[in-house]
């Protein structure tokens, strides 16, 4: 009975130190390792993160995250400068570049970059999420004018014009069930909500969620279907249930939070970008991303 008593007491230790590490954050890089424009963090199963622009705009970096190091992946062609990172189901990556009003698409083996779609229509692409379909969501903003617009990319890299009278459209992601869409706009402070049918169009737009101050940035959601908003300038990941409740604020180190993703062997691990210390902060979670 003792004995029993001694490894019970010892789980419950073990238990609630794993609970008391739980998000508190920690650098994984150096400060000033990338541009101010570090964004669109993607974690592959091989244990790297792939962040844009690093040590100078209009580079893919790939880091180990284990040792926090890195390298140039890819330099993009034209000047261009990319943000979120997404894979599709073959593999792909893709990248909205907000220079040339691009979606481009990166092949992981062979590094070459070519252009998925152009549209003179495109603002400045911002973020990405992609369905099971491999159908690409894009937020498009036109930070001059505070408006914005939602794109579906097809495959073959058809744009479709989803929504044209948007706020300043930024984070862009889809439920674990890839019924809902949700959309921020950074100016408005706002975050809609859509319902996605079957062949990826939008409809019954709602009011998610809106605050009083700072922005927002990117955005996840984890296998429960809670979105992890990160809150520009105030320096947290604001997580919010479902229906829209607030969870808890995560605070970071940083304060000018650009993007996020969820990575590590189960898909704990949240790796956060930050434009003013330009390096990546991370922390661990209960529940895994939705991918996982």
């Amino acid at each position: 009975m003792k004995q029993l008593v001694c490894l019970l007491l010892g789980l419950t230790a073990t238990i609630q130190l794993k609970s008391q590490d739980l998000y508190k954050t920690r650098d994984l890089t150096k400060e000033q390792m990338f541009s101010v424009n570090i964004e669109g963090p993607h974690y592959d199963k091989s244990g790297y993160l792939y962040v844009v622009n690093f040590g100078k705009d209009g580079t893919i970096g790939r880091i180990n995250t284990k040792t926090g190091t890195g390298e140039v992946f890819v330099t993009l062609p034209d000047s261009s400068v990319g943000n979120g990172i997404h894979y599709n189901s073959k593999g792909q990556m893709f990248l909205p570049d907000f220079i040339n009003h691009n979606i481009l698409q990166v092949d992981p083996k062979t590094r070459k970059v070519s252009v998925y779609v152009h549209d003179d229509r495109f603002n400045q692409p911002n973020d990405l999420c992609i369905n099971k379909k491999d159908q690409i969501y894009a937020s498009d903003p036109n930070w001059k004018q505070s408006t914005g617009q939602i794109w579906r990319i097809d495959k073959g890299g058809k744009a479709v014009l989803l929504e044209p009278d948007m706020g300043t459209t930024n984070g862009i992601e889809l439920s674990p069930d890839e019924k809902t869409l949700y959309v921020n706009e950074s100016v408005q402070r706002k975050i809609w909500k859509f319902d996605v049918d079957k062949t990826g169009n939008l409809s019954n737009k709602k009011l998610f969620a809106e605050v009083p101050d700072f922005g927002f940035d990117g955005m996840k959601c984890d296998k429960a279907g809670n979105l992890y908003v990160a809150r520009w300038g105030k320096g947290v990941i604001w997580v919010l249930s479902p229906a829209g409740k607030t969870i808890r604020e995560i605070p970071l180190k940083g304060k000018q939070c650009s993007n996020l993703t969820f990575g590590g062997p189960d898909g704990k691990t949240v790796f956060v970008t930050l434009q003013d210390r330009k390096c990546v902060e991370t922390f661990r979670v209960a529940t895994p991303g939705k991918k996982y």
